[in-house]
């Protein structure tokens, strides 16, 4: 029997302040997959995430995730499921960089606060994946930007859970570890958790996604294998620019503004 989709978006739609931010959004993902949603600038892809994370409610249609609308779930069993990432985060006081990624194991906590082997373990696996085990001892508030996105990537690891959405992750880092994130989201995957991150990152989303998400004006324009939107005109008509996709030698496809 193949099992239900972890996230499923069935004319989904939500209105702000008396405007629609997405409109009529129909979509699945499972596990095993990383679903990158992309689009201009005010498309909803933000509004969309928000949305599978339970943080906002549909004005029409319905969103279900791991099988039921996210506020039918009691909120610390949908914790230790569900990890987001936001674009922004804030700590108040000086944790450092293991403090943070432990934690995504918060959760799981069983009675009172006192980390064993398997949380310790997980901290660990987190801290090398996404090349972070130099900063462990680091502050956390301390740390450049790009870093501090690595930590709660890290974080978010930790946690183990089954579904994780993340909003611009590679924001603020270089290419290389721009790169090694998505090839760690990717690794995610593969593991079977159902991965969704938001990314202004063509090339990197068409590279390691296992399905693009195109948003435009609060529309699903279009979705499907990266290699298969890419050759469709509604990835330009989103962008309102003119694309030229070619091959990397791997036979991986690139995108290029014409």
């Amino acid at each position: 029997m193949t099992a239900a989709p972890a996230l499923v978006l069935d004319g989904a739609g939500v209105r702000l302040g008396g405007r629609a931010v997405l409109d009529a959004v129909t979509a699945t993902a499972g596990a095993g997959e990383l679903v990158a949603i992309v689009g201009p600038n005010g498309a909803g892809k933000t509004t969309l995430l928000r949305l599978l994370a339970g943080l906002l409610s549909p004005t029409s249609g319905a969103v279900r995730t791991l099988g039921a609308a996210p506020t039918d779930h009691a909120r610390a069993a949908l914790a230790r499921r569900l990890a987001y990432v936001p674009q922004h985060y804030e700590l108040a006081f000086p944790f450092t960089v293991a403090e943070v990624v432990l934690m995504g194991r918060y959760p799981h906590r069983r009675g009172p606060w006192l980390e064993d082997k398997v949380d310790h373990d997980a901290m660990t696996a987190a801290l090398a994946r996404f090349d972070l085990a130099a900063l462990a001892t680091r502050r956390f508030d301390q740390l450049s930007g790009g870093e501090q996105r690595r930590v709660l990537l890290a974080q978010a690891a930790c946690q183990g859970a089954s579904v994780c959405l993340l909003d611009e992750p590679t924001a603020a880092l270089d290419p290389a570890h721009a790169q090694a994130v998505f090839a760690g989201l990717r690794a995610m995957a593969d593991d079977g958790g159902a991965v969704v991150v938001v990314s202004h990152d063509l090339n990197l989303a068409v590279r390691h996604a296992t399905a693009l998400w195109v948003l435009a004006d609060g529309r699903l324009v279009a979705r499907g294998a990266p290699a298969e939107v890419v050759a469709q005109p509604a990835l330009a008509a989103a962008f309102g620019v003119a694309l030229h996709v070619g091959t990397l030698p791997s036979g991986a496809p690139f995108v290029v503004t014409a």
